[in-house]
């Protein structure tokens, strides 16, 4: 099976879930975001179905208004850690902020955990919407145009760091004596706008050169960076037809930035709910929308909107008009939000259960979300999805059900292909920057 032809998959962790309610459901663990078996159990899983990464999202600011699994949860790098001694081949993807880590320490962290791993590891780029972020951090939260600047400049000197070591420096001649060959170690010396790193940085190169660098570009600088720097691209679309506009317009991006459109992976996050009837699927997700309060739906909306309080409104009126309020936070959330409830003449209420509730395309029997993801691939809309779980069970119902079907018609493995997250992404590993040697995709 070609790996440039291959479906990709991944698994998002998220202990009692991103669904505000989810965590009340009598089958969940209570206490699953801070469980480290619970995290080992949903890798094993995802690996066992063949999935390319696990992914582990991260915020740096809560309120009491805050989704339950926010308010408790694991740093991403220690979790990640130590899912690499739970598994073997899958991925490893963590979230980290260019707003506020300094490179060197990113550079070192991501290192290691692809050295933990054997070249597993992959960085979730993001630059921190909320600005109450900065409250912990001692500083202004700068514009969302700057923090594009900002991570733009940290990535760069992130993969400079990086490439400190040539692949073959450390010698490690115990008769001779010596260690490390001195012509294969290289300061980066950066002075930036924002940064200034001398390096280098003390940990080499894993075997699949840098960690995959992973982005969710939607705001127009979101999807700049991401076509200029990243390996894989993760998005959100409410409908086929969003999804092939936006996936042409990276891909267009990423060639205008001379690259291969196959360089870049863009990823779909999709919520699944596998019924083994179409009314048993719709029934469930009529179970999980229950476990919501509409003052839950409210305060979850709000978190976008830089904390607005909507119970201000009516709720059964038209989705009020907000002006660029959340422009500086999440803006690609906020624009999609509010481009949703006036196509489709959404009252409040409507709204707020959108926004907390999965998207209702992927739900049904196996056959019927196995056909959806083949459709969206075959067609261009993604190259991968994200499974999020909203229910209880959906990644282990989505491994034993949807994933032989789509391993039956040929687009999606029926083992891995590599050792490497690069590897089985088919993603080529990064030449060192002080190397000559041309570097193709890890065996």
């Amino acid at each position: 099976m070609s790996l440039r032809k291959s479906l990709k998959l991944g698994a998002i962790i998220q202990g009692v879930g991103a669904h505000v309610g989810l965590w009340r459901h009598p089958d969940l663990q209570a206490d699953a975001s801070v469980s480290i078996s619970f995290y080992q159990g949903q890798a094993q899983i995802a690996e066992a179905g063949k999935f390319d990464l696990v992914f582990i999202a991260d915020g740096l600011y809560i309120t009491d208004q805050s989704i339950p699994h926010f308010l408790n949860r694991f740093e991403p790098i220690t979790i990640l850690s130590a899912l690499a001694s739970a598994t073997s081949r899958i991925g490893l993807v963590g979230t980290l902020s260019t707003t506020y880590s300094e490179p060197f320490n990113a550079a070192r962290q991501f290192a290691s955990l692809d050295q933990i791993s054997g070249g597993r590891a992959g960085w979730n780029v993001v630059t921190s919407p909320l600005e109450g972020s900065a409250c912990n951090y001692g500083k202004d939260h700068p514009h969302h145009a700057e923090r594009y600047r900002m991570a733009e400049e940290h990535l760069e000197v992130v993969k400079g760091l990086w490439d400190s070591w040539e692949d073959d420096a450390f010698v490690r001649n115990k008769q001779t004596g010596i260690f490390f060959d001195r012509s294969k170690l290289h300061l980066l010396n950066h002075e930036g706008e924002y940064f200034s790193v001398q390096g280098p940085l003390n940990i080499a190169r894993s075997r699949q050169g840098h960690p995959v660098i992973f982005q969710a570009g939607t705001s127009d600088a979101g999807r700049n960076l991401a076509a200029k720097s990243a390996d894989a691209v993760l998005t959100e679309h409410e409908n086929i037809e969003k999804a092939k506009a936006y996936y042409k317009d990276v891909k267009d991006r990423v060639k205008a930035y001379g690259r291969s459109e196959d360089d870049v992976k863009i990823m779909h996050g999709i919520g699944v709910i596998v019924g083994s009837t179409r009314e048993e699927a719709e029934r469930m997700r009529d179970e999980i929308a229950n476990l919501v309060t509409v003052e839950a739906a409210l305060d979850h909306l709000g978190r976008f909107f830089d904390h607005h309080d909507f119970s201000q409104y009516s709720l059964d009126e038209p989705f009020p008009e907000l002006g660029d309020l959340g422009s500086n936070s999440f803006k690609g959330a906020t624009d999609r939000i509010k481009r949703i409830a006036a196509e489709k003449r959404l009252t409040l209420r409507e709204t707020a259960y959108h926004a907390v509730m999965p998207p209702g395309e992927f739900v049904g029997t196996p056959e019927h979300i196995a056909d959806l993801i083949q459709v969206w691939f075959e067609e261009r809309a993604a190259d991968g999805f994200l499974i999020q779980s909203v229910t209880p069970t959906s990644l282990e119902d989505f491994v034993k059900h949807v994933v032989p079907i789509l391993q039956q018609r040929g687009i999606y493995r029926t083992e891995y292909e590599h050792n490497t997250l690069r590897g089985n992404l088919g993603l080529n590993i990064p030449v060192n920057r002080h190397s000559i040697r041309a570097v193709g995709v890890d065996g």
